[in-house]
């Protein structure tokens, strides 16, 4: 059986790639064959006149896992807002049934997999259609990671994202903070903070420009769930 987590995070621009991108790089260089999946992205980039999606190829670079970044994505847009107003402006709508076909094809391919969000994760993907990240995630049968930043602020949106994971009956396995400054008191005290409040440990913390995760192998591969 194929294992996978779902990598979301509390707003947009908070890390989710950086750190999905230290994910795989880590797994991987455990000799373990761990891929990478991102149901919908929005912002792509042209670049020699082509339009490839940038998290992906970040992700694939930083991992050295050696596949195109077009197959790691079910649906790709131009422009840079939210996935629903993408799809509508390019007239190609989000459906759940090619994102689980997609994933059902691609995880064939791995025997781990970090499958990363779009935005918050009250995304929609599809107002028309009532399709929110959260009814993705749990269409995939997927356990999360909450990526956070570790700033001023974090204590009230890391709460309330686990929080609402779990009214939409969301199992969160860890939180990531990022751009964390160990010599910050405030942002020593938000780590503690948040794991009391949520009751959800910090499973590693990111500094800015970091390589690694201070996280053992062993503890990040118990957070995968087999789907």
């Amino acid at each position: 059986m194929t294992k996978g987590i779902f990598v979301t995070a509390t707003g947009t621009d908070v890390g989710k790639t950086y750190v999905s991108a230290l994910l795989v790089k880590m797994i991987r260089q455990a000799d373990v064959n761990c891929g990478y999946y991102k149901p919908a992205l929005s912002g792509a980039e042209i670049k020699n006149g082509k339009l490839v999606p940038g998290d992906c190829d970040y992700v694939l670079k930083t991992s050295g896992l050696e596949i195109s970044p077009e197959e790691c994505v079910s649906y790709m847009f131009k422009p840079a807002v939210s996935p629903h107003l993408a799809a509508k402006m390019e007239n190609n709508s989000i459906k759940l049934d090619k994102i689980l076909n997609d994933f059902s094809r691609f995880k064939q391919r791995f025997d781990y997999i970090v499958v990363e969000g779009a935005g918050g994760i009250v995304c929609p993907f599809n107002i028309e259609d009532n399709l929110l990240l959260p009814d993705v995630i749990k269409a995939l049968n997927l356990d999360i990671i909450v990526v956070a930043s570790a700033e001023l602020g974090t204590i009230n949106s890391t709460f309330l994202t686990v929080e609402y994971a779990r009214q939409r009956g969301i199992n969160v396995r860890g939180i990531i903070l990022n751009n964390y400054n160990p010599d910050d008191i405030m942002q020593a005290d938000n780590k503690k903070s948040v794991e009391i409040l949520t009751g959800i440990p910090v499973i590693a913390t990111v500094q800015k420009n970091q390589k690694d995760l201070d996280i053992s192998i062993e503890t990040l591969k118990s957070i995968f769930k087999e789907v």
